[in-house]
């Protein structure tokens, strides 16, 4: 009498594309609805392997859309669970705290929305069974900045607990402070399986007591979150013990692809080389589609055109994504660099080179106006987008500096023209 549901968190269904590097609108249309694919995946795997519940720790939707369409949507593909007999247990994260669609939508009674206050459901099961308690607590507001852990029941005695949350746990990298707790406090909290969400990479932390995972989102949205994407599929055992599956799901995978180019003698040798290794990528990539980010290093005589013609090379490498096929270039990029010469180099190229990395990158007034042509962009950008300028002030300054250096090398390369060809 195992008991079986599918953990996942972070759909973030329909939500806005946030970068500014799809550019191609047919790659735009394609990741926009990748999030419903993604969740119609989720429902199947449930379906397929019929399972008792979904649990869905919390960010289902994306800040307060009010889409009708994505209500829609949605309602449809929790009436196939119902329709199967399989339960579905739905908290509120950070990003859905205030989503109308939650509060006003009319769910199947198989459908478990737990509000601000903390809840306990029991789940009904045959004779022989052991009793399973499902224990959830949504966001009523945006941002959490205390431990939600105490507002939770205490564990139903004999029964499997299972806690639902929408948690930071002690913080991640690109995720702010959310409802922090430490692994130590859930694991000596009682509960036998903690179903967490927010932190969009994947993780299990295991325990004779209890079992803590993080399952990562099912969909990349962007190259930021990017990798394998998956949910996990739980069994509770007969003897209580906790077998764990993973389980992939996303239908386009977006990867970082770094491409030494040192060897390359030529412009053709150069093409072969980053189409290689493009092949490579995709033949790991079990995703439906892969999106790729091109990023070109090495020391090349090649350097210069390479920077030059980058809009060339992108053509060049979306062409062999179609040859590959399912191959999409989200963006080609380079660091490469021109061979070190023995002597002192000399030409007004190599002088201007050092004015603009010294006399003019290095003044305030350059500083300044830099700054001020950043701010008006970036308030001119939705919210979604801002944080490309970064999330903090030494981010900000990171990025400006970032900016300096390429548009220098940039210049240089265009004004260098057919030289190193």
């Amino acid at each position: 009498m195992a008991y079986r549901f599918l953990h996942t968190a972070d759909i973030h269904l329909d939500s806005p594309l946030r970068t500014l590097a799809l550019r191609n609108p047919e790659l735009s249309e394609f990741i926009g609805l990748a999030t419903r694919r993604a969740f119609v995946r989720v429902i199947d795997l449930c379906l397929e392997e019929q399972v008792d519940a979904l649990i869905l720790a919390g960010d289902l939707y994306d800040r307060d859309q009010t889409s009708m369409k994505t209500a829609r949507f949605l309602a449809e593909q929790l009436q196939r669970l119902h329709t199967a007999g399989i339960r579905a247990f739905i908290i509120r994260g950070n990003h859905d705290a205030l989503s109308k669609i939650t509060a006003e939508l009319i769910m199947p009674d198989s459908v478990k929305v737990f509000g601000a206050a903390s809840e306990v459901v029991s789940i009904d099961r045959a004779p022989g069974g052991f009793p399973v308690a499902i224990h959830g607590l949504s966001f009523a507001k945006p941002h959490a900045p205390e431990s939600l852990l105490k507002h939770y029941s205490l564990p139903v005695p004999d029964a499997v607990n299972i806690g639902v949350m929408h948690t930071s746990l002690g913080g991640s990298e690109k995720h702010d402070l959310y409802a922090p707790c430490s692994v130590a406090d859930l694991q000596q909290s009682g509960f036998r399986y903690w179903a967490l969400g927010h932190i969009h990479k994947r993780s299990i932390i295991e325990h004779p007591s209890s079992t803590i995972v993080m399952p990562g989102m099912p969909q990349g949205r962007d190259i930021n979150e990017d990798g394998r994407k998956s949910v996990s599929l739980v069994t509770v055992r007969d003897d209580r013990s906790i077998l764990i599956e993973e389980r992939q799901t996303s239908v386009a995978q977006f990867d970082r692809l770094v491409v030494d180019v040192s060897r390359a003698d030529d412009w053709k040798d150069l093409i072969g080389d980053i189409a290689s290794k493009l092949e490579e990528l995709r033949s790991n990539t079990a995703s439906d589609h892969l999106v790729a980010r091109i990023q070109i290093t090495g020391r090349s005589k090649l350097a210069w055109r390479i920077r030059r013609d980058l809009d060339l090379l992108r053509t060049e490498m979306e062409t062999r994504g179609s040859i590959i096929g399912k191959t999409w270039i989200d963006k080609v990029q380079s660091t490469c660099s021109a061979p070190e010469q023995a002597g002192v180099q000399s030409g007004a190229l190599e002088e201007l080179a050092t004015i603009m990395d010294g006399e003019v990158s290095g003044s305030p007034a350059y500083r300044n106006e830099l700054r001020n042509v950043a701010d008006e962009l970036r308030g001119q950008l939705p919210a979604e987008l801002r944080d490309i300028f970064g999330a903090d002030e030494q981010a900000f300054e990171s990025i400006l500096s970032s900016f300096t250096r390429e548009g220098s090398a940039n210049v240089l390369a265009r004004l260098r023209g057919g030289e190193g060809e």
